[in-house]
C-alpha cells in the first residue's frame, strides 16, 4: 500500500465525520490569544509552533486546546483542532534554526497527547493539520503561482500527513493562484483535506476572484477536489452582505466559517496591535448559526479575537438546533 493510500485510510474517519455529522466544532483563535493572554513572544518565524519546544511553551497552548477539546466532549460535538503550523513550512523553520526537527510531525503528535486523556471523548476530537500561503496573508501580490505553490507547500503536506493528521487544512489565502497549487500538494497525500479563504464584504478573495470563482477553480484543477471549503479571518457581517451575490450551488461546497470577533476590514485589522470585538461572543455564535441554517455550514468556529466563549455559545446554540 503506498503513502497517499495508507493517508487516505487514515483519513476515513473525518471524512466520515464530515458526511454524517450535523455539526463539528472547530477551534477558535489560538496564536492571536497567546499573544494577547500570555507573555510568550510569538515573532519565530514560525510563530506559536517555536513553543513546542520549551515546557512552559507546551504548556500554555495546550491549555488553550484543551479548553476547546474539553468543550466539544462536554457538548457531545466533533472538535476539529488545528496543529500550531500554519508558518511551518521547510523555508520558515530553517529560518527558525529547527532544520533537524520535524516540527509539523512533532505538532501532531501534540494534539494527539492533548486528545488521548479525553478516553471514550477522544474519538471525536479530530487533528487537523494546519498550512498557510507563503508570503503575508493580507498581501494578495505575495501569492505565489499555482505550480510553485504545489512545489513549495508539497514538503509541507506530507509531513502533516506521515505525523498523523486527520486531515489538512489550508488557511486564510488571500489568492486563488496560491490556493490552487496549495489545493494539489494536499490531494497527493490521499487525506481529506479543506481550503479555507479570507473575503471582503463584496464577496470576493483578496486578489479580487469571487469567492464561487474560486471554488469552481479549485475544483477543476484538483483530483480528488477538497471535501470542502471554509471562509475564515472574516466577520459574519461581511459574510451577509455578499451572499446575495453567490449561486445556490455553493451550498454544496461551503461548509464551514471560523469568524473574526471584529468586524473591521482586512486592511484595517492588518498590523492591528489591538483587536477590539465588535459584539458578544453569544452575538457573534448567533449570526454564524444563522448562515449555518441557510447554506448548511458544518463546521464553525473562531479566528481572531475569540476564544472559548464563542465555542460554547456554538455549542449551544447547535445543540438547541432541531435536527434536518
Amino acid at each position: 500500500m503506498n503513502r497517499a493510500s495508507q493517508a487516505s485510510r487514515a483519513g476515513r474517519p473525518f471524512r466520515e465525520c464530515l458526511q454524517d455529522c450535523r455539526l463539528v466544532l472547530m477551534e477558535g483563535a489560538v496564536l492571536e490569544r497567546l499573544r494577547r493572554e500570555t507573555l510568550f513572544a510569538v515573532d519565530s518565524p514560525v510563530a506559536n509552533a517555536a513553543l513546542l519546544y520549551s515546557e512552559e511553551g507546551r504548556a500554555a497552548m495546550g491549555a488553550i486546546y484543551r479548553e476547546y477539546m474539553q468543550i466539544g466532549v462536554d457538548s457531545g460535538l466533533p472538535v476539529l483542532a488545528l496543529t500550531p503550523t500554519w508558518r511551518a513550512s521547510p523555508e520558515r523553520t530553517a529560518a527558525a534554526g529547527f532544520s533537524g526537527r520535524d516540527v509539523n510531525a512533532e505538532a501532531v503528535r501534540f494534539l494527539h497527547l492533548l486528545r488521548a486523556p479525553f478516553g471514550e471523548g477522544a474519538r471525536g476530537i479530530f487533528v487537523g493539520g494546519l498550512m498557510g500561503c507563503r508570503g503575508d496573508a493580507y498581501r494578495p501580490q505575495e501569492a505565489l503561482s499555482a505550480k510553485e505553490a504545489e512545489r513549495f507547500h508539497h514538503a509541507q503536506a506530507w509531513e502533516l500527513a506521515r505525523g498523523g493528521a486527520d486531515c489538512l487544512l489550508a488557511s486564510t489565502l488571500p489568492a486563488l493562484s496560491e490556493a490552487a497549487g496549495l489545493a494539489s500538494a494536499m490531494a497527493e497525500t490521499g487525506l481529506p483535506y479543506l481550503i479555507s479563504f479570507i473575503i471582503r464584504s463584496d464577496g470576493r478573495l483578496l486578489d479580487g476572484t469571487p469567492f464561487p470563482e474560486a471554488v469552481k477553480a479549485v475544483d477543476g484543477s484538483t483530483d480528488p477536489p477538497p471535501s470542502g471549503y471554509l471562509l475564515n479571518c472574516v466577520h459574519p457581517s461581511a459574510v451577509v452582505r455578499a451572499e446575495g451575490l453567490w449561486p445556490g450551488w455553493l451550498a454544496r461546497r461551503w461548509i464551514g466559517l471560523q469568524a473574526n470577533g471584529s468586524d473591521k476590514a482586512p486592511e484595517e485589522l492588518d498590523g492591528s496591535p489591538v483587536l477590539e470585538a465588535s459584539g458578544s461572543p453569544q452575538s457573534l455564535a448567533a449570526q454564524m448559526l444563522g448562515l449555518r441554517r441557510r447554506w448548511g455550514l458544518k463546521l464553525l468556529g473562531g479566528c481572531c479575537g475569540t476564544d472559548g466563549r464563542l465555542i460554547r455559545a456554538l455549542a449551544c446554540g447547535g445543540a438547541e438546533e432541531k435536527p434536518a
